[in-house]
């Protein structure tokens, strides 16, 4: 495969980055690129936007309280972001655990933590819970930790929702409030595992989910747990040199039949929903040539898609996927990808997009070439000159598949 030279970049002024969201969440503006032309809307007539008996893909994970404050027996300030399970294990299994609970995490003062316990404290219900944290082992830049506390009712779930904190985006440079609390969630967040929340979805209301009902737009929910790996930019001077990160997608059998009900006319909500449903189809490919593949082997990473089968149609792969999980008594589909996808990347299965506006040099943007191929350049000056919102809880756009050849 060829890949360009370098990273895609513009200039992003820093007034252009929302650090606070707006009133009223489908008040946002909307850019919309389709047929290769840009026209302006705002969120609220998204569905005049789309063509009926399209299947919008969304994504329902849920983001958690993932920063902790601990202190040593000195009183030295400890802050543990967790990022995911240890040990790859589900987030609904870790966070419902009691007395114990491993995670991989990110350490703000490590070189003032070289061993022993650190400690956090919190009331509940009149009760002083102390919870004890130990370093287990460095791997790269993460601390695998182990949680530990003495009271069997209580979960690390509700260790981090009491004691811990929402991690907005580290350029919004502030502390998450009460509006966050509910303004930084989808009104459709459901299952909890992510530290970043699916952006593109904040801006939908149930003013807009029941425009999008009465259109005949059908929505199906898939699940990718976003980690911090979302906010990492592109050092590399090639962006092939760059190290995607893994996240974990749950995806039940119910939902990859609807994807293959509506393939030709499904849009991601999401760059998150985008890679899941592009990574069911390169699952789909591996069990179209081997019905006998392990779930472990199921797992997409980084550069496979550029070099498996190529010629499988979205339809085969996806029935093979459903067959696959049939015969092997699978109701739901939780394995992980790390799927990069790149302006060279020829979708799959999403025939659009919607979603924010983001970072330059990000794997964010690089995708989005993927929608739109070097129109992106064309797009982004656009929202720029139009005053447009950037990043997390900016303004949307609905990207439409590019025609124009790459």
């Amino acid at each position: 495969m060829e890949f360009e030279a370098q990273t895609l970049d513009y200039n992003l002024p820093a007034e252009k980055i929302a650090s606070f969201p707006l009133p009223v969440r489908h008040d946002a503006k909307l850019l919309v690129y389709k047929e290769n032309k840009i026209s302006h809307d705002h969120f609220i007539g998204i569905s005049n936007h789309i063509a009926t008996g399209s299947l919008l893909v969304f994504n329902n994970t849920k983001v958690f309280h993932a920063r902790l404050h601990f202190y040593t027996e000195k009183g030295t300030h400890i802050e543990i972001f967790c990022l995911e399970p240890a040990n790859g294990n589900d987030p609904s299994i870790a966070l419902s655990n009691t007395n114990k609970s491993e995670w991989l995490c990110m350490v703000g003062g490590a070189k003032k933590w070289k061993s022993g316990k650190v400690t956090t404290k919190f009331t509940h219900n009149n009760i002083e819970i102390n919870v004890h944290a130990r370093l287990l082992e460095r791997k790269s830049d993460l601390f695998q930790i182990a949680f530990e506390w003495e009271y069997p009712t209580i979960t690390f779930a509700d260790i981090l929702q009491l004691a811990g904190e929402l991690p907005l985006p580290p350029y919004m440079n502030r502390k998450a409030n009460a509006e966050d609390e509910m303004r930084y969630q989808t009104v459709y967040a459901k299952q909890s595992g992510s530290v970043a929340a699916p952006t593109a979805g904040l801006h939908f209301t149930e003013e807009v989910m029941q425009l999008i009902e009465q259109k005949n737009i059908d929505k199906t929910f898939v699940t990718l747990h976003v980690g911090a790996g979302t906010f990492k930019p592109i050092k590399t001077a090639h962006y092939k040199d760059h190290e995607m990160h893994e996240e974990l997608i749950d995806v039940t059998i119910l939902s990859i039949e609807n994807i293959l009900l509506h393939t030709g006319k499904i849009i991601a909500v999401g760059t998150t929903s985008l890679r899941t449903i592009e990574s069911l189809y390169w699952m789909g490919v591996k069990t179209f040539i081997d019905a006998n593949i392990s779930l472990k082997d199921l797992s997409i990473w980084q550069w496979e898609a550029y070099k498996l089968k190529q010629d499988v149609t979205a339809y085969d792969a996806i029935s093979a996927l459903i067959r696959w999980m049939k015969n092997n008594n699978y109701t739901r589909l939780v394995t992980k990808t790390q799927i990069m996808i790149t302006p060279e990347y020829q979708l799959k299965i999403a025939e659009g997009l919607i979603t924010n506006f983001h970072q330059p040099k990000s794997t964010l943007l690089l995708l989005i070439a993927a929608v739109t191929g070097k129109d992106w350049e064309k797009i982004y000056n656009e929202a720029l000159e139009n005053n447009y919102r950037f990043l997390s809880y900016g303004d949307s756009s609905l990207l439409m598949k590019s025609d124009v050849k790459r």
